[in-house]
This record gives C-alpha cells, sequence and structure tokens, in this order.
C-alpha cells in the first residue's frame, strides 16, 4: 500500500485531491473519474455493470498486494476506507479510525492538528461510492482472469488424456507454469481428477523429459493421503531417484521437495528411503556449492531421513559425516543448522560417533561455532562435542582444547543462554580438564590475568 500523502479538502460538499505531489494540480472526484486518473481503466469505471452485490471488505482482502490510490488511504491505519467519513476541517478518515481517536481525548485533525470546532463526523459517501468502484473493476477483472486460467487448466487436463510424445511435454510445461502462478488452478486441478491422472504418467518407463514436468507440477499442488499413497509406488520412487541423480538441478530440487512431501503421508515406510542411490544423491545435492536451494532442499530431506533410526547407519556408510564435516564452514545459518542437527542425530550411533572421531576437521569446524550464529546451533555443536571426546577422552578432549573450545565452554557458562546448556558446557569443560594441571589449563583457556 502506498504511504497517505495529505490530499483532500471540502469543497461545497464534495472532496478536491492534489494529484503529482507537487501542490500544483487540484482536482475533483468528478474530474479524476472522467480522466481517469483514479479509476485505473482508461477513465472507466464500472459501478453500475455490477449484476451482484459485491463486498467491500471481501474486495480489499483479496486484492491485497494491488497498489492502491493514495485518496483512498486512512491517514491514520494506512488501509484503504470501507467508512470513509469527513470531520470538519476537510480530511476523511476510516469511521473506526477516527472514532477511536476522538475517544483517546484527542480534540484535533489527526492530519493537520488543527484544534477541531466541531467533533461530528459525517459520511464522504461519494467517496466510498468512488472507492467501491475501483476496488469492483479490479476485482472482476481479477475473477475473469482467474476464471479463463481456470477453464484453461481444464482444457489442459483433458489434452493430457489424449495425446502422447512431445504434445504431452508441451502440455504439462503449460499447465506446470499455470499451476505455479494461479492458486485457482491448482484448485482446479485438485477438484477435477487432476492429480490422479498427472501421477499415472509416472512409472518406469516414464522418459526424464515428462517426468521432470510431473514433478514440477506435482509440488505446486496440495496432495491428499490417497494421492501419496499412489506416488509411493517403488516404480514411482525409482524414478524419482534416477531424476535426482540424473536430472537438471531444478529437477533434482523439484525431486527432493517431493519426496519430503511423502514422507508426510500415514502410509510411510522408511524402507522407501533407505535407497542408496537416494542417499547418494542428496549429497551430491548437498555439495554443490553453486546452487544454495538445492542445499537447503537436500539438507531438508536428509534431515527428515535421519528421523527414521532404521535408515541412519546407511547415511554413516555412504561418508556423509565426514562431507557434511566439511561443509560447515560455508553454509548459511538456515543450512548450518540442519546439518547440526543430522550429524547430532548420526552421533548417537556407535559408527556415527567413530565417523566423527576420524574426521581431522570435525573439532576444529564444530568448535569454532559455539556462540557464534544461535544458541541452537550452539546446543547442538555441544552434543557432538561431547559425543567426541566422551568416545576418546585422551585423545579428542586434548584436541578440543588446543582448537579453543575451553575459552568458548567458558563463554558459553558465563551467557544468558539456559540452564542445560550451561550445564552441558561445565561437564565438556571438567572433561577437557582432567588431562592437565590447574596452571595449565587456565593458560590453555587463553584467558586474561583479571579474569583468571
Amino acid at each position: 500500500m502506498p504511504m497517505y500523502q495529505p490530499s483532500g479538502r471540502r469543497r461545497d460538499g464534495g472532496v478536491m485531491y492534489d494529484v503529482g505531489g507537487d501542490g500544483g494540480h487540484v482536482l475533483d472526484l468528478e474530474t479524476a473519474v472522467k480522466d481517469g486518473i483514479l479509476g485505473g481503466g482508461g477513465g472507466v469505471v464500472c459501478g453500475t455493470g455490477v449484476t451482484e452485490k459485491l463486498d467491500l471488505k471481501k474486495m480489499i482482502e483479496e486484492l491485497e498486494s494491488i497498489d492502491v490510490p493514495s485518496v483512498f488511504i486512512c491517514p491514520i491505519s494506512l488501509e484503504p476506507m470501507q467508512d470513509p467519513v469527513t470531520i470538519c476541517t476537510g480530511q476523511t478518515y476510516e469511521r473506526s479510525n477516527i472514532v477511536k481517536w476522538f475517544s483517546m481525548g484527542h480534540f484535533t485533525c489527526p492530519t493537520t492538528m488543527q484544534e477541531l470546532w466541531d467533533d461530528s463526523i459525517t459520511p464522504n459517501k461519494t467517496l466510498y461510492q468512488l472507492i467501491y468502484s475501483w476496488f469492483s473493476q479490479k476485482y472482476l477483472v481479477m475473477k475473469k482472469r482467474s476464471e479463463d486460467v481456470q477453464g484453461r487448466a481444464l482444457e489442459v487436463l483433458e489434452t493430457l488424456k489424449k495425446v502422447k510424445g512431445q504434445a504431452r511435454i508441451q502440455a504439462l510445461k503449460e499447465l506446470r507454469h499455470v499451476v505455479s502462478v494461479h492458486a485457482s488452478a491448482k484448485k482446479t486441478v485438485a477438484d477435477n481428477g487432476g492429480i490422479g491422472l498427472i501421477s499415472s504418467l509416472l512409472g518406469p518407463f516414464t522418459s526424464h523429459a515428462v517426468g521432470s514436468e510431473v514433478i514440477g507440477i506435482l509440488v505446486c499442488l496440495s496432495l491428499d493421503s490417497e494421492s501419496k499413497s499412489n506416488l509411493l509406488q517403488p516404480a514411482k520412487i525409482s524414478l524419482m531417484v534416477d531424476m535426482l541423480n540424473e536430472g537438471s538441478i531444478e529437477t533434482k530440487i523439484n525431486c527432493t521437495k517431493l519426496i519430503e512431501i511423502l514422507m508426510e503421508g500415514k502410509d510411510f515406510e522408511s524402507e522407501i528411503v533407505s535407497s542408496l542411490s537416494l542417499l547418494v544423491g542428496l549429497l551430491r545435492l548437498v555439495k554443490d556449492k553453486r546452487y544454495p536451494n538445492g542445499i537447503l532442499a537436500g539438507l531438508t530431506l536428509l534431515k527428515t531421513i535421519c528421523l527414521h533410526e532404521l535408515v541412519r547407519n546407511s547415511v554413516v556408510s555412504i561418508g556423509a559425516v565426514p562431507q557434511l564435516v566439511e561443509l560447515l564452514p560455508n553454509l548459511n545459518p538456515e543450512c548450518l543448522e540442519l546439518a547440526l542437527y543430522i550429524l547430532e542425530v548420526l552421533s548417537t550411533l556407535q559408527e556415527g560417533r567413530l565417523a566423527l572421531k576420524v574426521c581431522p576437521n570435525t573439532i576444529p569446524n564444530v568448535v569454532k561455532l559455539l556462540m557464534r550464529v544461535s544458541e541452537s546451533c550452539t546446543q547442538l555443536a555441544l552434543a557432538i562435542l561431547s559425543a567426541v571426546c566422551k568416545l576418546a577422552p585422551v585423545e579428542c578432549a586434548s584436541l578440543a582444547v588446543e582448537a579453543g573450545l575451553a575459552a568458548k565452554l567458558l563463554l558459553v557458562i558465563q551467557s544468558g543462554c539456559n540452564p542445560v546448556l550451561k550445564q552441558r558446557a561445565a561437564e565438556l569443560l571438567k572433561l577437557c580438564s582432567l588431562n592437565y594441571t590447574a596452571t595449565i589449563f587456565i593458560s590453555k583457556c587463553k584467558l586474561t590475568r583479571t579474569i583468571q
């Protein structure tokens, strides 16, 4: 919505507006409508052409993202007016807002701060009609466009029942564009059996060209439990995994998102995502630094997969731990938290802890993250370091202290973190100090004499 600029004043029961911002061009409502300055459609305002009574509040809500003429905006709320009223200074406000202003004990004009000589308010019917007509015009155009889109979506669905080859690919491309842009088209596809029709195009003999478009459509739609169960068929999952490994970056991301959606279904079983080919494809996606969206999508799915205990060993077996550790320094905060979560979950396995221990960059990379990103990241990092140090106290605790862990732990303990986090930091600090005399350990903490 545009910022309000004071521009109106009372004249013979009407309203005048300053157009152009320089204060030199003043028009009344009649002239504004005639010249199309407020109508937005060449001066044609279709107020009388509306056959059904439209609700102004509903229209304003549905046209929220549209640019509204500043003269329709209440100076108090900076929202379009639904019940404009004018006070004695000639300024117009939304009724509820100016009434509230008066009820707070103010007896001035909110815009000009003039003292009022009359506290009465007068409905501004002319402005109301203009607001109503303007929103009606925009709403009907939007509604017509929506109906056109819905009709086109139905036509494409009918076409998909008949065509094959390149014609099918073109139809899918068009449908994909329509559902990605228009919410009404998504509902039309879902309400007319489109999800089942589109899903049926996935199978063992589906080309990647068709599969890529189909999956691009499905990730835009709301899938019910029946649709998810249908897509969990082994042949369909196998095709998604193949495209995750061999498709374009956009296809890889869409496959990842679709599998993530399917894992929310009640019929999902962990065996479906235990495929080494799927896990390897995800790691490749996560390691490709050229595509941040791919890293985020891959880590999100990998986190969901790691919630299933039966799959965790497979994740460790493909070398996920050292690869994720190497990624830590270059991840953005959102991806970093996902990666740390995955490593923390894997550290609950003996194999996971061993993989963390033998990776030379585990301790230095994780220590650097303490107290640097968020409390959540610090908590996950502490859990990982605790698991590694407890596995090999003498070797790992010494490495951690050399990497600056002790000083970081003291920072955690002295910070405003939650008590559980502080307790874990204190326990790890005690573990790290066992291999040193008090004097040497204090020097390792790199503290100033005052703090000592």
